[in-house]
């Protein structure tokens, strides 16, 4: 198990080194049980217990290591939520003592939790992270979203392929034997944003400002590209799905927003009525005044 010996915990490594050098293989593998087993002396007297029922060693302290685990991860998660000042403090030294057995399978799932609730990750951590395809993908989103945040290249591949499926969908949706136009816009504005595509963007994104901008930046480059106009609705649905999350950090910073959520309840009651008419008015007098940015 790589990384155990740099917690001076004896490893594979040194228990190869010991059968080789030593008199006794039995009693090297005995002294090796006996030094590096479950040391609890309540335990000890049911372990010849477990062997007479033909369990085995590994099965035992697998799934005393399985409930360990477990524990812990909730634990961390407790640590994470609560009110304690200090508690990110906690949560980077446990990182420190423990990153190094991240490559340890039955291990990594506490390592794993104590990156997903840290805000802030060192980079030396995300390089590792990034440098290795199988940490990578077993990385939470909250841990991806640190480096995706500085890898617009990397977040490009990421939301490509859910572009490409949105827009394969709504044509699908649109044009197929199956479905007619009409009933294409019979789904509510609340119906459409809670697609599998929109939804996994909005849970990509988060409360990211950055990752937002740079998903708005290639449907931009799409649509200019495409001249696609569900690139277009792909934009106002992310918009109002974090809406609906109340992604404050997000939303008050937009300067679509107010438009977008206003001709969303124009489209979700069927109805225009006087004062909703005279916002509408209002933002397209304001793009007349030069502010097209307002077009998103």
């Amino acid at each position: 198990m790589a990384g155990l010996e740099e917690l001076g915990i004896p490893g594979g490594e040194f228990l190869r080194e010991s059968l080789t050098n030593c008199a006794d293989p039995l009693a090297a593998i005995e002294e090796f049980q006996t030094d590096n087993g479950i040391l609890l002396p309540s335990l000890r007297p049911a372990l010849p217990f477990v062997d007479l029922h033909d369990i085995k060693r590994l099965d035992f302290h697998s799934s005393v290591l399985e409930e360990l685990r477990e524990r812990l991860v909730q634990q961390i998660s407790n640590v994470a939520s609560g009110e304690d000042e200090g508690r990110y403090k906690k949560l980077e030294s446990l990182l420190e003592k423990s990153f190094p057995v991240i490559k340890v399978k039955s291990l990594r799932p506490v390592v794993m939790a104590i990156l997903k609730h840290l805000p802030q990750i060192k980079d030396e951590y995300l390089e590792k992270i990034l440098d290795d395809k199988e940490l990578y993908a077993e990385a939470a989103t909250e841990v991806k979203r640190q480096i995706w945040s500085d890898n617009q290249a990397l977040f490009g591949d990421e939301v490509s392929p859910l572009l490409s499926q949105y827009i394969k969908e709504k044509e699908n949706s649109l044009f197929s034997h199956e479905n007619s136009a009409q009933t294409f816009y019979l789904a509510s504005p609340k119906v459409r944003r809670q697609s599998e595509v929109v939804q996994r963007l909005a849970d990509m994104v988060g409360k990211n400002v950055k990752l937002y901008d740079m998903v708005l930046q290639f449907l931009r480059t799409l649509f200019l590209r495409t001249r696609n106009m569900h690139y277009c609705t792909l934009r106002a649905e992310l918009l109002m799905a974090l809406h609906d999350q109340e992604v404050n950090d997000i939303c008050s910073i937009d300067p679509c927003h107010k438009f977008t959520w206003c001709v969303d309840a124009c489209i979700r009651d069927k109805f225009i009525d006087s004062k909703r008419s005279r916002e509408l008015q209002g933002f397209l007098d304001g793009i007349r005044r030069g502010q097209e940015f307002v077009l998103g």
